[in-house]
């Protein structure tokens, strides 16, 4: 038996002749056993209905998976076969992982997505409103970006008054998603009224930052209302679902920020004719009041009521004198007519010469009614005497 060889021997051999045969492989299978080590490497099966094959990835490769492995997916697996000698074990030492059927960037989409759904990131009843009229407002964006320039253009046309804290952030690649989180954090100490995270369009790999979980915590952490503008009208992120507003673009996160000075004027516009209206109005009801005020008190001021009094007073005279004119003119008619009749009949008309009248007791009578003893008058013309019967 001088040809026998240790178990090391055989182990090593093994190692090599696999390691250096099986450097590069692609292999699918259903994942199982899925294990997260706090060391930060992973370790997992791949299965399919017949055989199952033990896989290990690194702490170094496992950062750079974009989603999560769960119990039962379809991936596809790149690496190369590794054999650890004192057990005699063979693995797989996986480098990639790409989900079977899908991108690896729209499972972890998904997956972060519905992570974040459950604890109630995207709950309408957690967005905060944002200030008709800010006075200043943070960006986290990129100082070299064209978002910056679109966003100040925008505003010096929409509403100057705003004033503007840039935070220079990283906007993408290696680390940028620390520090969009950490300067959105920034921001938010800054007392601002609003905070925009903004950065123009690009491709998937480039917006993924906004798509990170650190990102969505410091979004929904903040006290500050936050406006996520990352991309076209098309791009949607993590970072969108989880503001308390999205915009389209940077330009549009600044029309939906600040009011429009055209549209303001107009308002004011509006609001000063609708003052004069509302003015104009109650001047005139009260003046038509106090019209009415005047007129009552002029009709109950005491000299009016003086004034009512001396042209009743007046009234009152003029009657009076209408009515003793009338009662004179009916007595000085009386008068004329008893005048007149008295004329007429007056003795000295009636007594021819040689003729008197007999008067007794202030009457006229004839001489035969005359008695023994009866005094009398005997009238004419020019003579009067006063007589006694002596005898009928």
């Amino acid at each position: 038996m001088t040809n026998a060889i240790t178990v090391t021997t055989l182990n090593n051999q093994i190692k090599s002749l696999l390691e250096s045969h099986y450097t590069a492989l692609w292999v699918k299978g259903e994942v199982s056993r899925v294990t997260y080590h706090t060391s930060g490497h992973l370790y997992f099966s791949l299965k399919d209905e017949n055989s199952t094959i033990s896989c290990v990835m690194f702490k170094g490769n496992n950062k750079s998976l974009k989603f999560r492995l769960e119990e039962g997916m379809s991936v596809v697996c790149f690496g190369g076969l590794s054999v650890f000698t004192p057990r005699g074990s063979y693995q797989l030492n996986i480098m990639t992982v790409e989900p079977e059927g899908s991108g690896a960037l729209a499972l972890a989409f998904e997956q972060l997505k519905k992570k974040l759904e459950q604890k109630g990131y995207f709950d309408e009843s957690n967005k905060k409103e944002l200030p008709r009229f800010p006075k200043t407002i943070s960006l986290v964006t990129s100082k070299t970006g064209a978002a910056l320039q679109d966003m100040l253009r925008v505003a010096k046309k929409r509403y100057p008054l705003v004033r503007f804290i840039l935070i220079d952030t990283l906007v993408q690649g290696e680390g940028s998603a620390k520090q969009i989180a950490k300067n959105i954090q920034v921001a938010d100490t800054l007392q601002t009224d609003i905070i925009i995270v903004a950065r123009g369009g690009g491709s998937q790999e480039d917006l993924w930052s906004f798509n990170e979980e650190i990102v969505a915590d410091a979004i929904y952490q903040a006290q500050t209302p936050v406006i996520s503008a990352i991309g076209h009208e098309i791009d949607f992120l993590i970072s969108d679902f989880v503001a308390d507003k999205r915009a389209s673009t940077p330009s549009n996160a600044i029309e939906i920020a600040l009011p429009d000075k055209t549209e303001l004027f107009m308002s004011i516009d509006q609001m000063l004719n609708s003052l004069y209206d509302i003015c104009y109005n109650k001047l005139a009801n009260k003046k038509t009041k106090l019209e009415h005020l005047q007129t009552l008190f002029k009709e109950n001021s005491y000299k009016q009521k003086l004034s009512n009094q001396k042209e009743l007073l007046s009234n009152l005279k003029e009657n009076l004198l209408s009515a003793i004119r009338f009662k004179l003119s009916q007595k000085k008619a009386l008068l004329d007519t008893l005048k007149e009749n008295y004329a007429q009949n007056d003795p000295k008309l009636n007594i021819k010469t040689g003729f008197a009248q007999i008067i007794k007791d202030g009457k006229k009578i004839k001489l035969e009614e005359l008695k023994n003893g009866d005094v009398f008058e005997a009238v004419d013309q020019s003579t009067k005497i006063l007589a006694k019967v002596l005898k009928s």
